[in-house]
């Protein structure tokens, strides 16, 4: 393994490991303005969500690291201290892109890279109408944390109102992940597309109990088959199905199968249950997947 000590190699190095493993950053198209009325429009993926009471938003425009310079973004809020965060999806990204070039101060970025200004109600900066979600803020507060090249400077923002396209909406007036198909850094000029077969749901745990990796039983989680993933699924259960809730789940044939072909073999059934309860694991059937380990306790 690798072990790097930040203080040990060149900033555009760290920079560079940083941004390619902390990732994918959403990005945040930031629309400010300055107070002769210049207005600027800029990319940050130094950006997140940190709280929803009071609703805040950070992003950093970083000094930069080749000449220690700051961005017209950060100059902007200092002089007038609003924003407007717009999300990137793929339809918009290669816009947001050229958005990114280092045009001189005062230069219009909207038309520049083509976008579509919208009059905010609340702040000042405009909206980018091609964007599927608009967050008007007001910036709270501007933190430096360093004055050397490689700096941030966190840009910390209360959402005042939000904008969302009907487009991006599902029937219930959600967020539909599909339609709105965000995308994210990565390291060097790499992206990611949060739509389609790269999106997958996980359980989420919230308030229930569940028993945890360390109380499976002994025989499933010293598995030879199954990865951290699987297990994670089986321990996020608040306890171990009992015979009512197996019941349930019909795959008798499978396990029968498994039997009468290693019939006289221990090892290769156990082997073979556990490949066969991964199948289920993997495609989210985790009673099925429980059904098949339990029955290889049990026999």
């Amino acid at each position: 393994m690798l072990t790097i000590n930040p203080k040990e190699i060149s900033i555009p190095q760290l920079h560079a490991y940083m941004l390619s493993s902390i990732a994918p950053r959403p990005i945040a198209l930031a629309s400010t303005i300055d107070k002769d009325g210049n207005i600027n429009l800029s990319p940050f993926s130094f950006f997140n969500a940190f709280g929803s009471n009071p609703a805040t938003l950070i992003f950093s425009p970083a000094r930069r690291v080749r000449d220690n310079t700051t961005k017209h973004t950060l100059e902007n809020v200092l002089e007038v201290p609003e924003v407007v965060i717009n999300a990137v999806n793929y339809e918009m990204v290669q816009q947001t892109s050229l958005s990114s070039v280092e045009f001189p101060q005062g230069v219009n970025e909207f038309t520049k890279a083509g976008f579509t200004p919208l009059a905010s109600q609340l702040v000042k900066p405009f909206r980018v109408k091609e964007s599927p979600v608009q967050f008007e803020c007001r910036v709270v507060e501007v933190k430096a944390i360093g004055d050397q090249g490689g700096a941030a400077n966190l840009i910390i923002c209360e959402i005042v109102l939000m904008h969302i396209s009907d487009s991006v909406l599902n029937a219930q007036s959600r967020i539909d992940q599909h339609k709105i198909d965000l995308v994210a850094r990565l390291g060097g000029d790499y992206y990611v597309r949060a739509s389609g077969n790269a999106l997958f749901a996980v359980h989420k745990p919230n308030t229930k109990p569940a028993i945890g990796i360390d109380q499976l039983p002994d025989a499933i989680r010293q598995s030879k088959v199954l990865t951290g993933n699987n297990l994670g699924q089986l321990g996020n259960a608040e306890h171990l199905p009992g015979k009512e809730e197996l019941a349930e789940i019909h795959i008798e044939a499978d396990i029968q199968d498994l039997r009468e072909r290693f019939y006289n073999d221990a090892e290769s059934l156990e082997y073979h249950r556990h490949l066969l309860a991964k199948e289920y694991l993997d495609a989210g059937n985790v009673l099925a997947g429980w059904k098949v380990l339990l029955a290889v306790i049990t026999d």
